[in-house]
């Protein structure tokens, strides 16, 4: 393939420079941004699919508005990556989601066209919302406000809530549907079908033509009169099924052409006009321009290394054995719920991520995804449990963070037989601060009617799947990372464990590692590297942070003169502070020297740069057992 040539996009480094092009030059920088996107991610994975879509739409975005000025909150941020080329980052965009780069999503400290954080969905309508609000009360009523909700982000009700109050609110807000029928698995609900209904009823392909021909025909004349028979159209084309938008006082214009820059421009152009709470609907592919990527955009939301000159995935074949957790979590809740007929699955909109897709295939009356609404489905597993069912509901561990008020009183104060599989605990790589589940082990800890037990390997991930659905538990949270197992034989025949006991993996003589989770295979390799030093550590795996097996804590203490604990969690609230409690209360003459995460918001990264970042890695440890033992 011929060597691209970015002849439009060099000339362009921020929104002023895209004023300043005629439409045929808007036309080639959107297939060199689109060019680029694709060049660059194909050795260096990020969000593909979703940027690719919004090419046209960021272009004509900043076309329009008078950005930083005008206020541009995008959800979910993985949809910014045009954006980022745009606003005087091109020539960082190769070092996107690396150690020290620019993020994957947009970050207010990072620059000044980037209006709000957005790693996670559905906060978009409400942060432009308070914009626009504080705007009138600071009596700029000029200012424009500009939410872009998509790849699914529609579904979660926190979209709704904002919707609510800004139909409403009379603010100065502008909500742009994304609407390409998928977020990182296919869309699903209601919702979807609606949008689907619009952008495909004979009722809205006429009302497009008489926009249309609308616009040719009232070539000058005002604005609000353009609008206001626009908006009479479109109420008398969906007088059969009605238009949510418009019934929550929302001036309601498409559904568009998402991918036609010259039309998005004159329409975002004359919408600036009309003030008030405004919805535009764009139809986009996700995926769009790149053959592969527009007919799997799933695989392609984020495809990690590919060709860029045929679009095709760099595949590592590592055989038929699951060799992550999230494999070996999909193929035994199959294997369970074939013994258990009370097994349901349960994912808010990652069913790929999470392998339930395994469960979804085989049985797809019993495995279910309710899109991106992680309370709803903590709620709804809530439900299923009060009527004797065993509901597995897997959550990503940042996602969780956002259902933690029905965990405590849906869930734990009825003392419902619920399975949390938390999905990626821990540092997770390059998605960065917005994703690392960190903070899962101490927010989870003070909860009563809960269990929480994170695996050492594949085995142990079976056992406390198997062990949780036996019920008569409550509460039951697994916790694992992401990615990466043992790689044994991960099909072992599954047996129950006893709940908050750990165990130990090795004797040593004066120093002890406490462990939990995956973590604990680190802690055995310093151990063993200790060993070659002369100095034998013993290390345990707790197995359980709640309860704490409190009788191995005081045997360890009996018996050693230092105790390391270790985890991939937040150093503040997590195992550490559980063991140091324990230590404190029943006034144990020991030694606690906590490792774990440290008490700030951590980067992206790759996982080995950012272990040795938290210093959790093999070789921290390793230090902290020689620094203990030349004081001994």
């Amino acid at each position: 393939m011929e060597k691209i040539q970015y002849d439009v996009l060099e000339k362009v480094n921020t929104p002023d420079d895209l004023k300043k092009l005629s439409c045929d030059e808007l036309k080639t920088l959107c297939e060199e941004i689109r060019a680029y996107i694709i060049d660059v991610l194909a050795n260096n994975p990020g969000h593909l699919a979703s940027g690719l879509g919004t090419v046209e739409l960021s272009v004509a975005l900043h076309y329009v508005f008078n950005t930083p000025d005008d206020k541009l909150v995008w959800d979910v941020g993985h949809q910014a990556y045009p954006h980022k080329i745009l606003t005087g980052r091109k020539n960082l965009f190769h070092t996107i989601r690396t150690y020290k780069g620019i993020s994957g999503f947009p970050k207010m400290e990072e620059s000044e066209y980037d209006s709000f954080g957005t790693g996670h969905s559905s906060t978009s309508i409400s942060a432009a919302l308070g914009m626009a609000m504080a705007s009138r009360l600071q009596g700029n009523n000029t200012r424009q406000h500009i939410a872009v909700i998509g790849d699914g982000s529609m579904t979660g009700g926190m979209a709704f809530e904002g919707l609510n109050h800004a139909g409403d609110s009379k603010a100065n807000i502008l909500v742009i549907l994304n609407d390409n029928g998928i977020a990182i698995d296919k869309s699903v609900g209601a919702l979807s079908h609606y949008l689907t209904t619009i952008t495909t009823s004979s009722a809205y392909n006429r009302l497009k033509n008489k926009i249309w021909d609308f616009y040719g025909e009232g070539k000058g004349k005002k604005h609000k009169n353009f609008f206001r028979k626009i908006g009479l159209i479109t109420k008398s084309a969906l007088v059969k099924q009605s238009n949510l938008f418009e019934a929550l006082n929302f001036r309601y214009f498409g559904p568009i052409d998402g991918h036609d820059v010259e039309n998005l421009i004159k329409i975002l152009g004359k919408l600036k006009d009309i003030q008030g709470p405004k919805l535009l609907h764009i139809v986009t592919r996700k995926g769009k321009g790149l053959e592969e990527a527009e007919k799997n955009p799933i695989a392609y939301h984020a495809p990690g290394l590919f060709d860029a000159n045929t679009g095709k995935q760099v595949v590592n074949d590592s055989g038929n054995k699951p060799l992550r957790y999230q494999d070996v979590f999909g193929y035994t809740i199959v294997e369970l719920a074939e013994q258990n007929e009370k097994i349901l699955g349960i994912t808010p909109a990652m069913p790929t991520g999470c392998s339930l897709n395994i469960m979804m295939d085989k049985m797809p009356h019993r495995a279910f995804d309710v899109g991106i609404a992680e309370q709803h489905a903590v709620t709804l597993a809530a439900g299923m449990a009060a009527q004797g069912m065993v509901p597995f509901c897997n959550i990503y561990s940042s996602f969780m963070q956002r259902a933690y008020d029905q965990v405590i009183h849906d869930v734990a104060l009825q003392n419902l037989d619920v399975v949390f599989c938390l999905d990626r605990g821990g540092l997770v790589g390059e998605d960065g601060a917005t994703h690392h589940g960190v903070f899962d082990y101490a927010y989870f800890r003070p909860i009563p009617n809960i269990t929480i037990a994170s695996p050492l390997d594949e085995h142990e991930l079976r056992n406390m799947m198997y062990t949780a659905q036996l019920g008569g538990k409550g509460a039951f949270v697994i916790r694992y990372p992401r990615g990466g197992c043992v790689n044994l034989d991960w099909k072992n025949p599954m047996q129950e464990i006893a709940i908050g006991k750990g165990r130990c993996l090795k004797e040593g003589d004066s120093i002890a590692i406490l462990s939990i989770g995956h973590i604990g295979n680190a802690a055995l390799e310093a151990a063993s590297i200790a060993e070659t030093k002369g100095i034998n550590v013993a290390v345990y795996d707790m197995r359980f942070l709640k309860p704490l097996d409190e009788d191995l804590i005081q045997q360890v203490a009996s018996k050693y003169t230092d105790i390391i604990t270790i985890e991939n969690g937040a150093l503040k609230g997590g195992l550490g502070s559980a063991v140091a409690e324990v230590v404190a209360d029943s006034n144990l003459k020991v030694n606690v020297h906590r490792m774990g995460i440290p008490d700030y918001f951590v980067a992206h990264g790759s996982l080995k740069e950012l272990h040795k970042e938290c210093q959790i890695d093999t070789d921290a440890m390793v230090s902290m057992i020689m620094k203990i033992a030349t004081k001994q």
